[in-house]
């Protein structure tokens, strides 16, 4: 199936089509026979599109995690659950599905940062990728994304020094500036509507919770020394830090989107 074919509409072929395409696929990641560079002579990056294209355009719920992996069992000489396998398989979905949302004019990053939380339901991973395009070419995406991507960036550095992660929850009664009191109170409620929007699939309402997160995180970065003099502050900030990051890895991994 090339990527201007008709995809099959019926059930029976779809299903037919499907299982032949995982098939395929499946046995030659079987016997480690995979596309190098530009050589595909079994026509496997074709295979894959056409999964993709498959499910995408006939709104399939299809989770590659199960299906490669019951499509895998029938391979004897993979090893005792062929997890090493499988997923080079789902990478190469991923650089698949990639390409297509490129050339359909997606951006290669969102899809990266989507597949970062471990997704693997193709329709849902769409549809997230979509919401978050549009949200990140609003202004209160652009500028939560810097705000993020900065919080992120001071984890980093400040947890490799020293050794250690700020991910427990920070403590209320060290939160002396407004500025960090209302991120604390605005990150927990971004985060509990964003996962329950999250849950019933309406990426547009996580996106605009995410929203809200924009004017407090500018605040606190305008008004807030992070790294202060005072170790129970300073670590007690870090950890606010940490809650940003948390919190935007409701809808995404941040720290994979470009900008």
């Amino acid at each position: 199936m090339g990527p201007s074919d008709d995809v099959p509409r019926d059930p029976i072929a779809i299903s037919v089509a499907l299982a032949d395409k995982l098939d395929m696929l499946t046995g030659f990641w079987a016997i480690d026979e995979k596309p190098t560079g530009s050589k595909d002579p079994y026509a496997l990056r074709r295979a894959a599109l056409g999964v993709i294209r498959i499910v995408l355009e006939n709104d399939l719920r299809l989770p590659l995690n199960e299906a490669t992996r019951a499509a895998l069992v029938k391979w004897k000489n993979i090893p005792a659950g062929g997890a090493e396998t499988q997923q080079s398989l789902l990478a190469f979905f991923a650089d698949r599905l990639k390409v297509h949302l490129r050339d359909q004019g997606a951006r290669h990053d969102l899809v990266d940062a989507v597949f970062a939380l471990g997704g693997d339901d193709l329709l849902t991973i769409v549809r997230r990728v979509e919401a978050l395009g549009l949200f990140l070419d609003t202004e209160d995406g652009e500028h939560l994304l810097t705000g993020t991507k900065r919080a992120i960036n001071i984890l980093r550095i400040e947890e490799k020094k020293d050794a250690c992660s700020y991910d427990q929850p920070p403590d209320p009664s060290l939160l002396k500036q407004p500025e960090e009191k209302a991120l604390a109170k605005t990150v927990d409620e971004v985060e509990r509507a964003a996962a329950a929007a999250v849950a019933k699939e309406d990426f547009e309402a996580a996106m605009a919770a995410m929203a809200k997160l924009r004017a407090p995180v500018d605040a606190f970065f305008d008004h807030v020394t992070v790294n202060t003099d005072d170790p129970g502050l300073r670590e007690n900030r870090l950890r606010l830090l940490n809650r940003i990051r948390a919190t935007t890895l409701t809808v995404a991994d941040f720290s994979k989107i470009e900008g």
